[in-house]
């Protein structure tokens, strides 16, 4: 099982969502037999769309000049790697109650037609389907699932919108004020998920 892991936080170290997620992963590694880890650090910086970039994706694959395949092929590699995946695992911290910039670069550089999703006469169909997605939140003070948490349903949105629909939040939430207590139910629903649900199996899509 083929397992990509997606790290949102700016930081490196100290960073909850990165330790939950790692902890996660092991969980992961100790229930299945064989899983390999694809790691992708968005604190590596993620480029954004531009109009070299728009330009590249909307030219027809076999048009394109050697400077549009270089231009989308950090873009590609990122679809690549995400094809690749049975299970998506993902840090998020909440940044003013929304995503990361980085995050939403990268779900800008995935959300590709006719690579993740296409477009039908019963509009858009997601191409990425048959995958897993745990989604570990961190956040200091936004409850997740409240009114002003705007980061769970874009995720969720997004994410279904190229396939993925298969989705479970693990929420370390309001840290700022409950810390222990929320870690503790975030390795409480880690353990659930992985343990105690049904198993998961490879995509052979």
């Amino acid at each position: 099982m083929n397992v990509l892991e997606i790290s949102a936080s700016g930081r490196r170290h100290d960073s909850t969502s990165r330790m939950l997620t790692a902890e996660l992963i092991a969980a992961l590694e100790s229930h299945y037999d064989t899983i390999d880890v694809a790691r992708r650090d968005l604190a590596d910086n993620v480029p954004f769309v531009n109009e070299a970039w728009i330009a590249a994706n909307f030219t027809p694959e076999d048009s394109r000049s050697a400077e549009q395949r270089n231009t989308l092929a950090y873009s590609d590699a990122l679809v690549s790697e995400l094809r690749d995946a049975d299970v998506l695992v993902m840090g998020v911290p909440v940044y003013n109650f929304s995503i990361p910039a980085v995050l939403k670069a990268w779900i800008d550089m995935i959300s590709r037609a006719r690579l993740t999703f296409r477009y039908t006469e019963n509009g858009p169909v997601g191409l990425l389907q048959g995958k897993k997605a745990y989604i570990v939140v961190a956040s200091g003070g936004v409850a997740v699932g409240s009114d002003y948490d705007f980061a769970t349903p874009y995720l969720r949105h997004a994410l279904a919108f190229i396939g993925i629909t298969d989705i479970e939040f693990v929420a370390a939430e309001q840290l700022n004020s409950k810390r222990d207590e929320s870690l503790d139910a975030a390795r409480v629903q880690i353990a659930d998920l992985v343990y105690t649900a049904p198993r998961l199996a490879a995509n052979t899509a």
